[in-house]
């Protein structure tokens, strides 16, 4: 959390309950009829639901109002982050008083799997060193377009011990308290960077095998997968600059990945062809990398053809994102929300 950030005090009293309590904290932005889906879906899940709206003017507040949430709406002076709408769902839920022992974090454009919140516990049970559980995120339609599918795919992640989890995650309160919660100045991978503060201070992030979270990416069109994988290479630039020389390199290989692939190496091709036309021939370097990780992922028995040309294609937004980070780094500015939809 930012040091103009409000500060979200420690637990009153832990023994005051029998058993774990658990309320939610859901963020959203014009979500319509996605956030009462995810609203419903937390209903006999969770004790309190916070609602936190960063600027909807589609009634979404007035809608979760309607469904018993505490609304929370974000100054519009201020820059809106994901982050600093969760922090602000936090803080509400400690201001009125009777904390939670847990808190579900969902993105309002999810609708949170029956039974998830139970398993969850379950798994902080199970992992006594946990600090936040999160399940499978799956999309809703994958079958409408390939960038739903490739999102499908990007929540795949293994099961078991892991480095981060995502906008979706079961979180025990005293622990996320005592990192001072997400950092509200990221437009994007506030939860790696908040996992990388967890870890480090001894906590453990699992991921469990079971439903949690259907998400609507709702994205149809090209220029919607180029915007999000922009923002993507500018929260691996601005998370390997902040924990990049922690022992896990922090996404300092996603980073140099991005710039390579999208930016150097076209800046060498271009520069050769311009020399002698044979060296556009060096452009090929991207359809056999293609070829290369579809070959290599369809022996492993899985993504393929469509992954592999989309990984590849997406180093040029990510580049750009890169270079955005470094560009507003040396202006001393902040970027804004780099929205997808």
């Amino acid at each position: 959390m930012t040091a103009d950030a409000p500060h979200i005090p420690a637990r009153r009293d832990p023994s005051a309950r029998p058993g774990p309590v658990v309320d939610a904290v859901v963020i959203g932005r014009n979500e319509g009829g996605r956030l009462a889906a995810c609203l419903a879906s937390l209903k006999g899940q969770v004790r309190r639901l916070v609602y936190v709206d960063s600027g909807s003017t589609d009634g979404s507040q007035a809608l979760a109002r309607g469904a018993g949430a505490i609304v929370v709406g974000l100054d519009l002076s201020r820059p809106f982050t994901a982050a600093r709408a969760r922090n602000a769902g936090v803080l509400a839920l400690v201001v009125e008083g009777a904390e939670p022992d847990y808190v579900q974090f969902v993105d309002g454009d999810c609708e949170v799997v029956p039974g998830w919140v139970a398993r969850g516990l379950q798994g902080f049970r199970d992992h006594p060193g946990a600090v936040v559980i999160c399940g499978r995120r799956r999309e809703r339609h994958p079958e409408t377009s390939v960038y739903n599918r490739l999102c499908d795919r990007e929540w795949n992640t293994p099961v078991g011990e892991a480095l981060a989890c995502g906008g979706d995650a079961l979180m025990r309160l005293r622990d996320f308290q005592s990192v001072r919660g997400f950092r509200e100045d990221l437009i994007a991978g506030e939860e790696p960077e908040l996992c990388q503060r967890l870890r480090r201070a001894g906590g453990h992030i699992w991921r469990i095998e079971a439903g949690m979270t259907l998400h609507d990416a709702a994205m149809t069109q090209v220029s919607q997968w180029w915007r999000r994988t922009k923002r993507a290479g500018y929260a691996f630039a601005e998370g390997a600059a902040l924990h990049g020389r922690g022992p896990d390199r922090h996404w300092r290989r996603e980073t140099a990945r991005a710039l390579f692939w999208g930016a150097i190496l076209p800046l060498v091709v271009g520069l050769a062809g311009l020399i002698h036309p044979a060296f556009w021939l060096m452009a090929l370097i991207w359809p056999l990398q293609m070829l290369r990780l579809a070959w290599a992922w369809r022996r492993e028995g899985r993504l393929g053809a469509e992954a592999a040309i989309f990984t590849v294609l997406g180093k040029f937004p990510e580049a750009l994102g890169v270079i955005g980070y470094l560009r507003d780094l040396a202006r001393g500015r902040k970027r804004g929300l780099i929205e997808y939809k």
